[in-house]
């Protein structure tokens, strides 16, 4: 009896294992793609950001709805199979901080600086999460469930893509310090606004 127990709280662990990395995936596939925007800003920099606070408007919108029970056709589903545990009857807010800061980044940084700081939330951050939910085992204090695996990968993601845009190695490895030790803190959807700003404004010191 008590083995049949087991086997079946296994089976329920495995598969919340298996929704949460799915959800996982999901969210930072979004945050990926992010990494589009320096590409459109060099095509048309004003359109981009006007359509950046179209969409985060938009979203607002259909938030505050679903929020109220008013279901919207693919937004609340996508916005449903995204959200966190903790976001549940929550407004949540971690696509209007990604698109902030973002936004932020285009228009107080130097072009290089905002291409290399969105890069760094887009990889560094996404690849981190991914990283920590799937190989994860060691947990760093302090930070709120952040492992050490999702740390490294932050440092090797940003290394790469601030290389690919400095071709300086020097300035890609304080960079993608400064990326690694931002990321270990606790700082919840928020690092989505600071870090873009951050390590933008780091690279930006150095060249």
């Amino acid at each position: 009896m008590n083995t049949n127990i087991s086997a079946i709280q296994y089976g329920i662990y495995l598969r919340q294992k298996a929704n949460s990395i799915a959800k996982e995936l999901f969210r930072k596939s979004i945050h990926i793609c992010s990494s589009f925007v320096p590409f459109f800003l060099s095509l048309a920099f004003y359109t981009t950001i006007a359509m950046l606070l179209f969409a985060v408007c938009g979203y607002s919108v259909c938030e505050l709805l679903r929020l109220k029970g008013v279901t919207i056709p693919l937004i609340s589903k996508v916005t449903e199979v995204a959200a966190r545990k903790r976001d549940e009857n929550r407004f949540v807010l971690g696509p209007v901080t990604l698109v902030f800061g973002i936004i932020l980044a285009a228009i107080l940084l130097p072009p290089e600086s905002a291409r290399v700081g969105i890069f760094a939330l887009a990889f560094g951050d996404g690849l981190a999460s991914l990283s920590g939910k799937l190989i994860g085992r060691i947990t760093i204090p302090g930070s709120h469930g952040k492992t050490v695996a999702g740390s490294l990968t932050c440092f090797l993601a940003v290394f790469i893509a601030v290389f690919c845009c400095s071709t300086n190695c020097y300035v890609s490895l304080v960079t993608a310090l400064f990326a690694m030790l931002l990321e270990m803190l606790p700082l919840s959807d928020f690092d989505n606004l600071i870090i873009p700003l951050a390590i933008g404004a780091v690279f930006g010191m150095m060249i």
